[in-house]
């Protein structure tokens, strides 16, 4: 599967049935090319106005399917959901 697949679908959090979004960017290990995590740009800020602060961070092992049009996801949001380090 391709980078450009994965973005298509949309992620799903099994544990509450929350939309997280679509796979924005992958992190994956350079020696391997095993996939290490999943990006997905986090909620909008003040009305979607001001843009996004926030990512959240999957690790591949809670990927528990993925689907023709959706990737389903076991986690804890919360614990997921990182500030950007956009330039630095």
């Amino acid at each position: 599967m391709r980078l450009c697949e994965l973005r298509e679908k949309e992620v799903i959090n099994i544990c509450d049935g929350e939309r997280l979004g679509n796979v924005c960017d992958i992190d994956f290990e350079v020696k391997t090319g095993r996939i290490c995590a999943l990006i997905i740009p986090g909620p909008c800020k003040i009305f979607g106005i001001l843009g996004r602060d926030h990512e959240y961070i999957i690790p591949y092992c809670d990927v528990q399917r993925i689907g023709t049009d959706v990737i389903l996801v076991e986690v804890d949001a919360e614990k997921c959901l990182h500030k950007c380090n956009w330039g630095e």
